[in-house]
């Protein structure tokens, strides 16, 4: 799945990409960038 990394400042693929839920109950899928390492998150479910 591919998120928005707020290090590399581009679209990356995620790795160990897991579904959870915020606070106010919207899903979201958190990872990690392949290339730098950063946390990544998307909204929405995962595909």
């Amino acid at each position: 799945m591919k998120g928005y990394c707020m290090k590399c400042k581009d679209h990356r693929e995620m790795k160990d990409a897991t579904q959870s839920k915020m606070k106010n109950g919207r899903d979201m899928v958190r990872g990690v960038c392949t290339k730098c390492g950063t946390k990544m998150c998307k909204i929405g479910k995962l595909e």
